[in-house]
């Protein structure tokens, strides 16, 4: 097997792992291993890559990952890094949330093969469990004082208005329950996630510990006359079970990662088009490129190497950018959300809009100024473009329009035109549109129906 602890810290997916050296010796042969997923929302986003790329780089390495839906964690909410308690979400809410984010673990892992990916819900176990159970079998093995300290649980504490429900200080002794379960039917010795994590790991690590693998050893002494004779005992554990996490990833300026002005950069196409997606990546500062490359995509370290030092000697020609967008649009939306993103990236450089597919177009300028306009405007002559400029948000007036106008600071559909020129019926993209441009940048979509 190869050497996947090294291959995550080059690439900055390694922060910590509750025993290095015996999870190095024990990922020596094939491991089932896993990451949960909980359904707050029908998508996932871009931070969520992280545990996604630790699974791929396992499956890549011969191990079996394994993705856990939070059918039923879902339904109480994870208090890690939040400051206030998570609104309750319906079962139906739940289910139709895990529908919407398996598309994404199909599209980046593989099915396939002796280590295909599997997908599990932990509504299956943790649904049939009753209270007294909950209470018995795992509640005797969690100390509160042990559950206080943990990060997520201490600071809704130390924060007097927000607090924390008894509903949520105990997810972390059901996501140990996960790890338990899996361990008895799945045979899943490694849980993965991200930092903030960490204490939800250990628990379902100390669990599987305290419920299997804890044994007494008799101690002897030896008395006055030489006999030997049994003076106590000595609690022994086995480390079977593993966690590692990545780091949270941050951007080089400090910003929160995986957040733009329109909101947060989503993982399925419905919420974040490929072409959006793919100029996320585009945009990325030359530090980020670089730090981004080695964490979202299977390009090998010394490929890496190259595009980093290419970049480095002509960062103009941002390479690294180009790469970055190129390799995890295809992970993520597939070779057909790769060609449609950089099809339109192409059209808006050299102006050519006209060549874009309806749905292309609508996805390029989904967050473009627009307005609605009534077709019958466009009967006979059309509408002079010195009347309509005003009308949208290219000019805030007719003497306004006619500057831009007869500066030649004006295109419609990616054609330049002047202050005679009308716009007409025929010039509609897919008979419904027309895109107009200010200078280099400023776009206006005007709809017509």
């Amino acid at each position: 097997m190869p050497d996947l602890i090294n291959e995550l810290k080059w690439r900055g997916l390694f922060h910590q792992a509750t025993d290095e050296n015996a999870l190095r010796e024990h990922l020596s042969q094939p491991r089932r291993v896993y990451a949960g997923f909980d359904p707050t929302a029908d998508s996932l986003t871009v931070g969520n890559l992280v545990p996604i790329m630790l699974l791929k780089h396992f499956q890549q390495a011969g191990h079996t990952p394994v993705v856990v839906m939070g059918g039923g964690t879902g339904l109480i909410g994870d208090p890690s890094g939040k400051e206030a308690e998570r609104q309750l979400r319906t079962p139906e809410e739940i289910e139709s949330n895990i529908a919407g984010q398996r598309p994404i673990f199909e599209g980046i892992l593989s099915f396939e093969g002796e280590n295909a990916a599997t997908i599990v819900n932990n509504h299956d176990w943790l649904g049939k469990l009753s209270y007294i159970e909950a209470l018995r079998d795992i509640g005797k093995h969690f100390s509160v004082n042990m559950m206080i300290q943990k990060e997520s649980v201490k600071n809704r504490l130390e924060g007097r208005e927000q607090g924390i429900s008894y509903t949520e200080f105990s997810y972390m002794i059901l996501q140990a329950y996960d790890f338990l379960r899996l361990y008895e039917d799945e045979q899943v010795t490694v849980q993965v996630g991200g930092s903030d994590q960490w204490g939800n790991i250990v628990a379902g690590n100390d669990l599987i510990r305290r419920t299997h693998y804890v044994s007494r050893v008799a101690l002897v002494g030896t008395t006055k006359d030489g006999d030997q004779v049994e003076v106590g005992e000595q609690i022994v554990t086995q480390q079977v079970s593993f966690g590692l996490t990545a780091p949270l990833v941050t951007k080089s300026d400090g910003g929160k990662f995986g957040k733009t002005e329109s909101g947060a950069i989503w993982l399925t196409a419905d919420r974040t088009s490929p072409y959006a997606f793919y100029q996320f990546w585009l945009n990325a500062s030359d530090d980020d490129a670089h730090r981004y490359m080695k964490l979202f995509t299977l390009l090998p370290q010394d490929e890496i190497a190259s595009i980093i030092e290419a970049h480095t000697q002509n960062p103009g020609a941002r390479e690294a950018q180009r790469r970055l967008a190129q390799e995890i649009t295809k992970l993520v939306h597939g070779e057909d959300g790769l060609q449609r993103a950089e099809a339109a990236t192409q059209a808006l450089f050299s102006g050519d809009v006209s060549s874009l597919d309806e749905a292309t177009l609508n996805e390029v300028f989904a967050d473009v100024a627009s307005t609605e306009h009534s077709k019958n405007e466009l009967a006979g002559e059309g509408v002079a473009l010195v009347d309509l400029l005003p009308l949208t948000s290219l000019a805030k007036s007719k003497r306004e329009a006619r500057e831009f106008l007869s500066n030649g600071g004006v295109s419609v559909n990616g054609e330049k035109v002047g202050l005679e020129d009308r716009l007409t019926a025929t010039q509609l993209l897919h008979n419904s549109v027309a895109l107009l441009k200010r200078g280099k940048k400023t776009w206006h979509v005007t709809r017509w129906k």
